[in-house]
């Protein structure tokens, strides 16, 4: 049973004995760890190395290679005595040539076009009960590929017939390599693996080569099993290391892509990109390979636009643009920019447009100053002055690093404010040629490169920033946050200090909620690129309505450089990947969904949510949604869907919303100003008195 606890989210009705565990007992909360490790400036990075790994290192042919990371502390267990049993099987192909420990035998199922329909499952029995915290999965090693696995499910029993809610699902890539699924610690005897569909749709097989199992000696913490502050979803596979992700409108799919390889992007061939869907209906994933539109878009700048697109630009391919097109469910090219750039930044304005700044990760360094693609006439225009170097940071790389990631914000009459990672932020306007102009540090911060910002109230202009370093790598991050209050365009800003998080992060990533609090996950305390050292595992949220953090549940895998975040439609939040870093082994093909407090009652039952049965589904600003509703609503709020890369989300804002009611028939008036509602699709929410969320309905805002 979940205790009272596991409404942090909701109403916060907490015992004074757990409020003492989780509220900060003062400015610093834990102890900060300080390494004592100097800042180095890695010579020629972007030009002899990348992310301070030398380009040898850095793997150059595809996923021939690739490695799957395994949880810290995995131990595999020597399959002495165990047995395997299965639906069916070969003659001379038993299920115990899964588990033999030679690679050149293998399970399959029966020969034949017509073979045993899928799914076909395999069962290990241990002969011991073990904490199991991963598997890995070698396919057949004979040249062909016949039964490799694709969409898969994991589970474990204590007792071999009760396998309860799986463990892990999703879909491994069609290819020879070692595949891994990790998730949290558990008990079991029993371990069930069950293949969905076969991995290139060749015929209704499975094959196994080899079936490791890994234990640990670690448990989970006492809290991290949905008690305290909501629970983590099993996990979910993918066929690549999702860099990169993007909510669907009206689906509510999640698009995830890579680079030209599931683990790599080193020796990328300029045009292709790995992508895959997650359906978090069905739980299930599904791959397309694409190269329509000639792209590579491995570290791209991305947002979505207007139109409600999602726009890619630069990246491994860097002068390239892609969008996404919802409505067809296809990339289409764009325009070339007109400077090359890696690790740049855009975000839509509220005139529509795409603004791009920055990006001297690739395409030669520095003078990376804003450019702007109007939809209207398909054409990039130069904004020579807003000029790259007010918003450079201190970075011991220089430049190569210094116009990274940069926290940008649409605002009013066009502007674009610049939060970070730059302590001295600055305000973009885009008119003309451009200007740009300082506006002041925030307090007491330094350079915060690939921490975080969110705007959480976009009527009140309200942008929380937290975390970072003064340099990109190879320096400790910090726990600050501020609170920033943008008011008229182009003017000045409040900044206040507020409490630190628990723990300082480097490259996490953020995620507004229905109810405006911010959920921050993942990170280090030591930014190393494809490393999980010092990796925070307890993510936390920030209270609006507190002023504190709070810690939530543990994730079961690091979720480090090259993670992702997201707000789904059922107020649940995405984090997936981490790592494409070829043959190292912190690539996590992976993803796991969280479930706040605000989804379950005080004794741990899921809470009835409030439903949304008809809501206005197009807008122009300061119109009027209606919505009806099957009772009584407290709160109602819109947030923009989300498109995040490298901790870098411009998209995600929201506006909370005032609302008359006539029985279950709401009514609310959107705002006005074209700044404060960017054009696009928003998730309509509504919140009942015990502060649960319904499942978001679609809203499209014009662009007028």
């Amino acid at each position: 049973m979940r205790s009272n606890t596991c409404r942090l989210l909701g109403a916060l009705v907490l015992s004074s004995s757990a409020l003492a565990r989780i509220l900060p007992a003062s400015q610093n909360q834990d102890q900060f760890v300080q390494h004592g490790q100097t800042n180095k400036n890695i010579q020629g990075d972007g030009v002899t190395s990348y992310d301070g790994v030398p380009m040898n290192q850095i793997t150059t042919t595809g996923d021939t290679e690739s490695k799957a990371a395994l949880p810290a502390g995995a131990q595999a267990m020597a399959a002495t005595g165990w047995t395997a049993t299965a639906d069916s099987y070969q003659p001379g192909y038993p299920p115990s040539n899964a588990i033999d420990g030679n690679a050149n035998s293998f399970w399959h199922t029966p020969f034949g076009a017509t073979g045993n329909a899928l799914p076909h499952y395999i069962i290990i029995d241990m002969k011991t009960t073990a904490l199991v915290n991963s598997i890995s999965y070698q396919p057949r090693q004979d040249g062909q590929s016949n039964g490799n696995i694709g969409g898969h499910q994991v589970a474990l029993s204590t007792d071999g017939i009760n396998f309860a809610t799986p463990k892990a699902i999703g879909t491994w890539l069609d290819d020879a390599t070692t595949k891994t699924s990790s998730f949290e610690a558990t008990n079991a005897r029993y371990l069930k693996l069950t293949a969905l569909t076969e991995a290139g749709a060749r015929g209704p097989w499975t094959s196994i080569a080899e079936l490791q199992i890994y234990t640990t000696t670690t448990a989970p913490p006492a809290y991290g099993n949905g008690i305290y502050g909501g629970e983590w979803s099993p996990t979910i596979d993918f066929p690549l290391v999702p860099v990169s992700a993007a909510v669907l409108p009206n689906s509510g799919n999640v698009l995830v892509w890579s680079s030209y390889a599931a683990s790599t992007y080193g020796g990328s061939d300029g045009t292709t990109t790995l992508t895959a869907y997650y359906y978090p209906g069905s739980q299930t994933v599904s791959q397309r390979t694409i190269t329509n539109v000639q792209h590579d878009m491995f570290c791209e700048g991305l947002s979505l636009d207007a139109q409600g697109r999602i726009i890619s630009t630069g990246g491994n391919t860097a002068q390239k643009t892609s969008a996404y097109v919802p409505g067809s469910d296809q990339w289409a090219g764009l325009p070339d920019m007109y400077i090359q750039r890696g690790y740049q930044s855009q975000a839509t304005t509220s005139g529509g447009r795409t603004f791009v700044i920055g990006g001297s990760w690739s395409g030669g360094t520095g003078g990376k100053d804003a450019e702007i693609y109007d939809p209207n006439r398909n054409v990039w225009d130069k904004l020579s002055g807003c000029t790259v170097s007010n918003m450079l940071t201190q970075d011991a790389q220089g430049v190569y690093r210094a116009d990274n990631h940069a926290m940008l914000f649409a605002w009013k009459n066009e502007y674009i404010f610049q939060a970070g990672p730059s302590k001295q932020m600055n305000w973009y306007n885009p008119v003309g040629n451009g200007y740009v102009a300082g506006v002041g540090n925030r307090n007491g911060d330094g350079d915060a490169m690939c921490g975080i910002a969110a705007m959480y109230d976009a009527v009140a202009g309200k942008i929380l920033v937290t975390g970072g370093a003064t340099s990109y790598q190879n320096v400790d991050s910090t726990a600050n946050a501020n609170i920033i209050t943008l008011t008229g365009a182009g003017g000045n800003v409040g900044v206040q200090t507020i409490n630190n998080m628990w723990y300082q992060r480097i490259f996490a990533c953020s995620v507004i909620m229905p109810n405006g609090y911010v959920m921050i996950v993942g990170g280090q305390i030591y930014g190393q690129p494809f490393s999980d050292d010092t990796s925070q595992l307890v993510p936390e949220i920030y209270n609006i309505d507190t002023g504190n953090f709070y810690k939530i549940p543990p994730i079961a895998v690091p979720r480090n450089y090259h993670s992702v975040a997201l707000l789904l439609a059922d107020a649940t939040v995405f984090s997936a990947g981490g790592g494409l870093c070829g043959t190292c082994t912190t690539n996590h093909y992976d993803g796991q969904v969280y479930s706040p407090g605000y989804l379950f009652n005080n004794d741990g039952t899921r809470a009835i949510r409030p439903v949304i049965n008809s809501a206005t589904a197009t807008i122009n600003p300061g119109g009027t949604i209606t919505a009806t509703t099957n009772g009584a609503i407290a709160k109602w709020s819109l947030i923009r869907l989300g498109s995040t890369t490298h901790t870098v989300n411009t998209d995600q804002r929201r506006i909370p919303l005032t609302a008359t009611n006539n029985g279950n028939t709401y009514t609310m008036t959107t705002p006005t100003d074209k700044g404060v509602i960017i054009a696009g699709y928003y998730f309509l929410f509504a919140m009942n008195a015990q502060g649960t969320p319904s499942i978001a309905k679609y809203v499209f805002v014009n662009q007028t």
